[in-house]
């Protein structure tokens, strides 16, 4: 029943129903491999998602001690003089914040500045009273470089409507100061006639101090527009300066559908960053103003290597009063001005009037500082992107990855959403997103890969084995079958023809002059059944491995005169030539074989030669041995047929092969000659192969030579 089905079964069902199984297996382990490695990438996003956490508490943190330090300076640290001390030192001394250059741990910090409730600007780099500023330690060039600061964050915040544009008033007072500025400045050069650059520098800094006459003065009305400075939509100033806005990055977030719980930790975290901050108070001591011939007294702290105050001044500063305020402070407010540049402030009541203080902040410098600083110093920066988000427009990019360390355009701004959080207040807008380009799989990670490949190797080479084996069964089941009907033909025709003969024979209905030719025909074709079943026999045995040869040492020359007998009656009946030639070196050689299966062999391949150039215009057959260099001998059998096709060269020795055309539909045969001399050739250590002819075929035949025989024939002539 089984071998039926075989018989039923085609290459194209094979390779069917193999699809059909290799599916069937491939699919599941195919989504199995796929689970598992979703889940290590799952949880390599989760353990980088931890990592972004980590490292956003810690700029959170950052940001935190920064604010705490601008929160505890009093509201007098924002003048250029305040008390020194308790209130009974009645001392004045530099402000903290007058220090040049400005020096502060926020990175990026322009400068500190005031603006009174009328909207006047002020800076705790000059004193009111320029006049002075040699008292308190200010040479002539630090001066003019202080002014260019103050003038600078004026025009700042003008061109943001922070401040009024007090045109008339500033530029009588500026003028005042230009005069008595170059009254100095000619004294120090009839002083210093051989300082010749001093003149320049001063000039120079007296043109700094002048203020820009041809700037229309902008709008606004003081310190509302502080008020409604987080209120306002981004202008569109801001959003050119940004890469974009986070809606329109097209980030992916395949992993952030799969919910990950909260840590309590976290959540604390959270919770305390979203609770609003309140206002405190705080004591504050102010100097009263006392007019007097030489002003208070002054202590110059900064190390300007010059005095406080003369002597004089300082008798009249014992008579400095000073007075206590108490004012509310509200928490620092952060947000992005339309110039680009980053703004902290606070509002401060005092005596019933408004005051707004605060400090300028260049953005880049800020980012880099707090942001980027921090992220380049984890593992992060080699997989991912940091975006710095303010109130939806994307700031900055940077990426670890990335030669320069940042992005300069929105179309690299892709990847997988990883984290993303809001700074504490008050840099609640200021939002920071992470996203990764490539995950990294980890070690993991590269083993399900590996098995991966393995299996599918391993798949492929099994299911493509099961092809060719099953492929080889189907061609063997059809070589069988033409096998048999191959030698019932080879059985029947010539038994058929030997019983015609015979009874024609018996009956004597031949004349005495046919007689020799009816009993040779029908010696020949018992001779054709003979070696047919020898074949067959033969190959049965060594399919079953049965049949070890015994080898001989015979000579060439031996072996020829067994074969010629034999071979010469079947190629003179059959109408051809035989054509032998041996080198006289080679007849003189001897090889181990075994004599029967050798000319079994032989007569096979004439057999073969006969039949396949029966039709050819040159009957004959060529018998030849000769002696290779390599210490083999060769014998050679052509026929001048049409010749093998050169991709049927190697086919012809399989067993029950029989090349499909129209000459060996033509011609009778198993197709086990060829196989059976393949075999006995190379279990006698033989080779057999064939080569194209012009015309013909020729099979070659090597033996290597006895080795033995070799030696004792040497000795002998030794000897002689």
């Amino acid at each position: 029943m089984k071998r039926n089905r075989l018989k039923r079964l085609d290459k194209k069902r094979l390779r069917r129903w193999l699809l059909v199984f290799f599916l069937s297996l491939a699919i599941p382990t195919a989504v199995l491999v796929q689970q598992s490695y979703s889940r290590l990438k799952w949880e390599a996003f989760h353990q980088h998602r931890l990592m972004a956490e980590e490292l956003t508490r810690r700029i959170d943190n950052q940001l935190l001690r920064l604010i705490d330090g601008e929160a505890e300076r009093s509201f007098t640290d924002y003048a250029f003089l305040n008390v020194a001390g308790a209130p009974s030192a009645n001392f004045l001394q530099r402000s903290p914040l007058s220090r040049y250059p400005v020096q502060a741990e926020i990175p990026g910090l322009i400068g500190y500045f005031q603006v009174d409730a009328a909207g006047r600007l002020s800076t705790p780099l000059l004193p009111e009273d320029i006049d002075k500023a040699g008292r308190y330690g200010l040479a002539e060039r630090e001066l003019s470089e202080r002014a260019a600061l103050q003038n600078r964050i004026r025009q700042i915040l003008r061109e943001n409507r922070l401040v009024k544009n007090h045109t008339a008033a500033s530029g009588k007072k500026n003028q005042g100061f230009r005069d008595r500025f170059a009254a100095r400045q000619d004294k120090a050069m009839r002083e210093n006639e051989q300082d010749a650059d001093f003149l320049e520098r001063s000039v120079a800094a007296s043109k700094r101090q002048q203020p820009a006459a041809a700037a229309p003065p902008p709008i606004g009305a003081g310190q509302a527009v502080f008020d409604e400075l987080k209120k306002m939509a981004p202008a569109k100033s801001k959003q050119e300066n940004s890469l974009g806005r986070l809606e329109d990055i097209k980030l992916k977030q395949t992993f952030q559908k799969e919910a990950v719980p909260i840590r309590p930790e976290e959540s604390v975290r959270k919770a305390l960053k979203a609770a609003p901050k309140k206002a405190r108070t705080e004591q504050n001591v102010l100097p009263e103003p006392v007019q007097s011939a030489e002003g208070p007294a002054v202590a110059a702290s900064e190390a300007s290597g010059r005095p406080a105050a003369a002597p004089a001044a300082q008798a009249e500063a014992k008579t400095l009063r000073i007075r206590t305020f108490e004012s509310a402070v509200d928490p620092f407010e952060f947000s992005q001005l339309d110039s680009g540049q980053f703004v902290l402030f606070r509002k401060v009541w005092l005596n019933g009037r408004r005051y707004i203080q605060g400090l300028l902040i260049e953005k880049d410098a800020f980012l880099q500082g707090t942001i980027n600083a921090a992220f380049q110093e984890t593992a992060l920066s080699r997989m991912s992107d940091l975006l710095a988000v303010f109130q939806g427009n994307v700031l900055s990019a940077f990426a670890g990855r990335a030669p320069r360390g940042y992005l300069s355009s929105a179309d690299e701004l892709q990847g997988e959403l990883l984290y993303q959080d809001r700074l504490p207040d008050p840099f609640g807008d200021l939002q920071l997103v992470f996203s990764i380009t490539q995950l990294p799989v980890g070690p993991g990670g590269w083993v399900i890969i590996w098995l991966s490949a393995v299996l599918s190797a391993v798949f492929l080479a099994g299911f493509y084995g099961m092809y060719r084996l099953g492929v080889g069964q189907i061609d063997l089941v059809n070589r069988q079958q033409d096998f048999v009907s191959a030698v019932s033909h080879e059985l029947k025709t010539p038994l058929t023809s030997i019983r015609m003969y015979g009874e024609m024979l018996q009956a004597g209905w031949v004349d005495d002059g046919k007689k020799k030719a009816y009993y040779d025909f029908i010696l020949d074709e018992s001779e054709r059944l003979t070696r047919l079943i020898n074949n067959v026999l033969q190959l049965a045995k060594m399919t079953r491995n049965e049949n070890k040869p015994a080898l001989q040492s015979l000579t060439v020359a031996e072996l020829i005169d067994g074969i010629h007998s034999k071979i010469s009656t079947q190629i003179e009946r059959s109408g051809f030539r035989l054509t032998l030639s041996v080198d006289q070196d080679a007849a003189e050689a001897k090889v181990k074989v075994n004599p029967d299966w050798f000319v079994q062999i032989m007569i096979n391949l004439v057999d073969n030669a006969i039949k396949f150039s029966a039709k050819a215009d040159i009957k004959a057959v060529d018998l030849s041995c000769q002696r290779l260099s390599g210490g083999r001998i060769r014998f050679t059998v052509r026929d001048y047929g049409p010749g093998i096709a050169k991709d049927q060269l190697k086919k012809i020795f399989r067993l029950f092969y029989r090349a499909e055309n129209e000459l060996t539909r033509e011609t009778v045969g198993t197709g086990i000659g060829l196989a059976l001399a393949h075999q006995m050739a190379v279990a006698m250590n033989g080779r057999i192969d064939v080569t194209h002819r012009d015309p013909g075929a020729e099979f070659r035949i090597d033996f290597p030579v006895d080795k033995t025989s070799e030696n004792g024939r040497e000795i002998r002539r030794c000897r002689r």
